[in-house]
């Protein structure tokens, strides 16, 4: 175990020659979310197989480095495979994730059709009968932005969600508009974009209100912990741990896997408290160990709705 900063890995698309000449039409680029945005607030919901259809046999024949790190991340969690069926693999990862970013639009525009299974239900209504606040961990499992939605819509608190910095800023900009009209209780916190943004969700946490943060991807220039992920070294951030311990309130493991065609199952896992003690790195590390065995079992759960498209692992 060991804690460190800038060490972390970079979770995005390695970018190169072809980010150069494209730019904005990257698939890391502003037009994809406005050409998606459209489309699937648009078009009839018919138009998504086709769609979706052409788009995952496309990006999996031309995305080779993505297409090869989803399979190398996948063997730790299914065991090692030949050549066909590492294709296999992250063909199934780049069709799951086309339809849980198609199904992210449109659900924005027609909510309603969408169906939602609870499980953890009842500590859940628990803590949002406590008057304090709460840290929710989630990771890039599924359509995760649903689960660190789930206490604005069903407690009608404010939630705030800190999501990674955008590698197009166009694109950054153009997420949190959308995200600002889907809810008034629904705060968009970009990390890195605000050096007092500790303090803003420390003060959100004292009022009562609910702060997001993804658990699983630490970025670089922040303070990580060395866990372990499927037996394998895994650098994860300290920042949920730290701000839990300093305001005193409990992280919520949330997580939300894509069941099928608009149907959701959000997992709510036990909540827990850092431990206060006098040596605080401990009581974060303790933390952080805890929260990858929780990362590992959604994991499982659903291992082709997991997406990182950089090798994590060599």
């Amino acid at each position: 175990m060991s804690s460190s900063r800038g060490s972390a890995p970079q979770h995005a698309p390695a970018l190169g020659l072809t980010h150069r000449l494209l730019g904005r039409f990257h698939v890391t680029g502003v037009f994809w979310y406005r050409l998606a945005h459209w489309a699937f607030t648009t078009l009839p919901s018919w138009t998504e197989w086709p769609i979706v259809l052409f788009f995952s046999a496309f990006f999996f024949f031309t995305l080779a480095r993505i297409r090869g790190a989803l399979a190398s991340n996948l063997e730790p969690v299914l065991g090692p495979a030949g050549r066909l069926e590492r294709l296999r693999r992250s063909g199934r990862a780049i069709w799951s994730f086309a339809w849980c970013f198609t199904e992210r639009f449109r659900r924005l525009a027609e909510p309603e059709r969408f169906r939602t299974i609870v499980e953890g239900e009842d500590d859940w209504r628990h803590l949002m009968e406590s008057p304090t606040g709460a840290v929710v961990v989630t990771a890039h499992i599924g359509p995760w932005e649903n689960a660190a939605q789930l206490g604005a819509t069903s407690s009608r608190r404010r939630i705030h969600v800190v999501r990674e910095t955008e590698i197009d800023p166009q694109a950054q900009t153009f997420i949190r508009e959308i995200l600002a009209r889907a809810d008034e209780n629904y705060v968009a916190h970009f990390g890195g974009d605000d050096p007092a943004l500790a303090f803003t969700l420390a003060d959100a946490l004292r009022n009562g209100e609910i702060v997001a943060l993804q658990g699983d991807r630490p970025r670089a220039s922040g303070r990580n912990v060395t866990a372990s992920l499927f037996g394998r070294p895994m650098p994860l951030p300290i920042g949920p741990a730290a701000l839990a311990r300093s305001v005193d309130v409990p992280i919520v493991p949330v997580f939300n896997f894509r069941e099928g065609r608009f149907l959701m199952r959000i997992v709510i896992r036990p909540p827990f408290r850092v431990a206060r003690t006098a040596d605080r790195s401990a009581d974060i590390a303790a933390a952080v160990h805890h929260l990858a065995s929780e990362i590992e079992w959604a994991i499982r759960q659903r291992p082709y709705q997991w997406f990182c498209f950089r090798r994590l692992w060599d």
